[in-house]
């Protein structure tokens, strides 16, 4: 319990008071169970990202409940194109033609020696 809660407080503290996880110094991932997940596009218009969080929250919603099979595939279809359009997955969003870590481990990865210093001290 103690190392789990002086895991959150780092991540809220030390990264910002809105973030739960730890987000690579490069700003392209945060880290869940040492596992990196592609953030958004940080160009996106506020109102843009917005409005495709909003879809994507709709469309999982929706997904809890009690959808036919084919209202479910439609469902996962409208949360993929929420995902593709804020850059979550498909073609990486930035330009400088570095690899896509998403979903990797932390560990496994060129963020492997940030990562470890994360855990230091927990």
């Amino acid at each position: 319990m103690v190392k789990r809660r002086k895991l959150l407080e780092w991540a809220t503290d030390a990264v910002s008071s809105d973030v739960r996880y730890p987000h690579t110094p490069d700003g392209r991932y945060f880290v869940v169970r040492g596992r990196l997940w592609r953030l958004a596009d940080p160009s996106l218009p506020t109102a843009r990202k917005d409005a495709l969080v909003s879809a994507l929250m709709n469309a999982r919603r929706a997904l809890r409940g009690s959808a036919s099979p084919e209202a479910r595939a439609t469902l996962r279809a409208d949360v993929d194109e929420a995902k593709r359009a804020l850059g979550e997955r498909g073609p990486v969003w930035w330009q400088d033609g570095a690899p896509d870590y998403n979903r990797k481990l932390a560990r496994n990865t060129p963020y492997a020696e940030w990562f470890a210093a994360l855990n230091k001290g927990i």
